[in-house]
C-alpha cells in the first residue's frame, strides 16, 4: 500500500499516522526509540505491507504488470490502489480530500522533530504538489511514475505504467475494491488484538 492508503487505514488516531507516515524510513528494530503510539503506527505499517505483498487479489495485479515492470509491479500496483481511493475518496471519507491532506500535512509538520531526513524530504514533496490530492488523476498518478522512474537505479519503464492502468482500468479497480474492503478488515483485528493485550 502507498501512502494515501497507509494514512487512511490509520483512522484517526494522530500517532498511529505519524507512525505510518514515517515507517518506510524506520529501519529494523529502530521503532524502539519512538513513542509507543508512533511504534504502534510504524508496527502497523509493516503489518499491512505483509498483508497486502500476500494478499491474492493484490498478487494478481501484480502479476499483470510483473512481464513488463519485474521487481517494480509491486510498487506500480500500490500507486495504482492509492489513485482509487482518492478517485473514490467519497466513498470512505465524509471529509473532503482536500481538507484530509490539509490536516495531514499540519499534523505531519507539527510533529517534524519525529521524522527521519527522508520523511521530510517527501512531506515538502507532498505538501508541494498536493500528492495525496492527485492521486486521485490519471495525470497526478502519470508524473509521480515518471518521477519515480527518474529515480530508479535500474531501467523500471514505470514511465509507461499509465498505459497499463488505461488498458484495465475497470479490472484493477474492482481489484482495489474487493482487497481493500478485506484489508480494512485486516487492519480492525490487528488493532483489536493489540489492544486486548495491552489491556
Amino acid at each position: 500500500m502507498n501512502f494515501l492508503a497507509h494514512l487512511y487505514l490509520s483512522g484517526n488516531d494522530e500517532q498511529l499516522m505519524i507512525g505510518n507516515f514515517i515507517a518506510d524510513s524506520v529501519k529494523g528494530s529502530a521503532f524502539k526509540a519512538y513513542p509507543p503510539g508512533i511504534e504502534k503506527g510504524i508496527k502497523l505499517h509493516r503489518a499491512i505491507d505483509f498483508y497486502s505483498d500476500n494478499h491474492p487479489v493484490f498478487l494478481k495485479s501484480v502479476d499483470r504488470l510483473r512481464p513488463n515492470y519485474r521487481k517494480y509491479a509491486g510498487v506500480i500496483v500500490d500507486i495504482f490502489y492509492d489513485h482509487f481511493l482518492a478517485k473514490n475518496w467519497k466513498e470512505y471519507s465524509d471529509k473532503p480530500l482536500e481538507q484530509y491532506a490539509n490536516e495531514v500535512h499540519s499534523l505531519m509538520l507539527k510533529n517534524i522533530f519525529q521524522m527521519p531526513a527522508k520523511s521530510l524530504l517527501f512531506l515538502r514533496y507532498a505538501i508541494r504538489t498536493s500528492r495525496l490530492v492527485s492521486y486521485g488523476t490519471l495525470e497526478g498518478i502519470e508524473e509521480v511514475f515518471y518521477g519515480m522512474s527518474r529515480r530508479t537505479v535500474f531501467k523500471s519503464n514505470m514511465e509507461f505504467a499509465i498505459n497499463d492502468l488505461k488498458e484495465n482500468y475497470p479490472l484493477f479497480e474492482n481489484e482495489f475494491r474487493e482487497f481493500f474492503e478485506e484489508a480494512e478488515e485486516f487492519v480492525k483485528e490487528w488493532l483489536n488484538t493489540r489492544t486486548t493485550m495491552s489491556q
